[in-house]
């Protein structure tokens, strides 16, 4: 990490990789990642923190199912944020591409519970740390 401000544009545009997150900077204990997202992820939880959202641009659609198995999808477009609170199974997924800020502790993994069947496409990481500069 570096004491030096973060250009988020300029972030973005230094890698061309999708469900790969790169951690810009750190907060506490706290991960502010980046990721660029394009199709679906797969559904997953995290038990013990919620996962904070803030789409940069394009827009992201956020499945999410109840203990009961309802399911409801929240829409976030440019500019809006979002909260999975923690222990709900989620899918976030995106038709035309989206560039998505997020917020979590440290040693979180992206897919969560996610274990087995990760498709191809998708890195299970707790985050990338971005090169200075």
């Amino acid at each position: 990490m570096t004491s030096n401000p973060a250009d988020l544009h300029r972030a973005f545009a230094s890698f061309d990789t999708e469900w790969s997150p790169h951690i810009v900077t750190r907060v506490n204990d706290y991960d502010v990642r980046i990721v660029k997202i394009r199709g679906e992820f797969v559904w997953h939880r995290h038990v013990d923190t919620d996962e904070f959202f803030h789409v940069i641009s394009g827009d992201v659609d956020i499945a999410l199912r109840d203990d009961d198995g309802r399911e409801r999808v929240v829409n976030l477009t440019e500019g809006s944020v979002f909260t999975v609170p923690r222990g709900t199974e989620h899918k976030p997924s995106s038709i035309s591409g989206a560039h998505v800020l997020l917020f979590e502790p440290s040693d979180t993994v992206n897919t969560g519970d996610k274990h087995g069947d990760i498709p191809s496409h998708i890195s299970s990481t707790t985050g990338r740390v971005m090169s200075a500069g």
